[in-house]
């Protein structure tokens, strides 16, 4: 036996057979500055000046998964597709008929400038804080040139990499927690922007679906919601909402995507 362990045991018999909810941590003052507090002064802009509302919607993405997987069996020396270049395929392919979502607002000179490149920002966790690589002309991008922008981005982040330019001049953004996703988030706009997209984790659940003989049955799906929060002073509720059915229904047809 060791010390430590007697040291343990005499703990917790003093404690009358309990073990302590857990170990007492240390009280710290940590000063916000760089870029933590850019961070900090953006966002507390953005709540400030933006009357923020959320739209969530639940997605049944377990035929996109199936040919996500089918793309990546035979993607060779391509990189390897996750979820978001086809979330970003969906968005470039739906934005065109929502153009008041792909927009900055300039509330100063009263101005909403609306785009027709989509430069998407990807929020991207780094150990200095959050940061905003952008995707330029992320709609003249296939699946395959979408993943490797988006790892060559992040990376570029992580390491602290990344130029001025490319952490500058979205038009719409991004964000996923991934499998932290939760079940539904409310993402703060990243202003000037009027509208963030935020996918929330994958979870598979029983089903109700056609059985093919104009009947139903139970099975397995996967299925994700998707959240979104804008500018209702640029963006109506009905527009983001008719926004999102678009990009659902790409999502569930997923041949859509990959379709001229």
């Amino acid at each position: 036996m060791r010390h430590a362990d007697l040291d343990a045991f005499l703990a917790y018999n003093a404690a009358g057979g309990f073990r302590a909810a857990g170990a007492k941590g240390v009280d710290q003052t940590i000063k916000v500055i760089g870029l933590r507090r850019r961070i900090a002064e953006n966002m507390a802009a953005s709540k400030r000046h933006i009357p923020h509302f959320s739209y969530v919607e639940e997605c049944d993405v377990t035929a996109l998964e199936e040919m996500r997987a089918q793309l990546n069996s035979a993607r060779g020396n391509r990189p390897k597709l996750t979820m978001l270049p086809l979330l970003i395929a969906a968005i470039c392919r739906a934005l065109p008929d929502f153009p008041m979502l792909n927009a900055r607002y300039d509330d100063e000179a009263g101005i909403v400038q609306r785009y027709g490149s989509v430069h998407l920002g990807m929020a991207t966790q780094t150990t200095s804080g959050l940061m905003v690589p952008v995707i330029r002309d992320a709609q003249d991008r296939n699946l395959w040139q979408l993943a490797s922008e988006i790892a060559r981005l992040a990376e570029a982040a992580r390491n602290g990499a990344a130029k001025s330019e490319e952490l500058s001049g979205s038009t719409l953004t991004i964000t996923s927690l991934g499998a932290l996703g939760g079940v539904a988030t409310t993402p703060v706009i990243n202003r000037p922007e009027v509208a963030i997209i935020g996918p929330n984790r994958i979870v598979e659940r029983p089903m109700f679906v056609p059985d093919g003989l104009g009947g139903e049955r139970i099975e397995k799906r996967k299925l994700m919601n998707l959240s979104i929060s804008c500018d209702h002073r640029v963006v109506d509720g009905w527009d983001a909402a008719s926004f999102v059915q678009a990009l659902k229904k790409l999502i569930e047809t997923p041949v859509l995507l990959l379709a001229d």
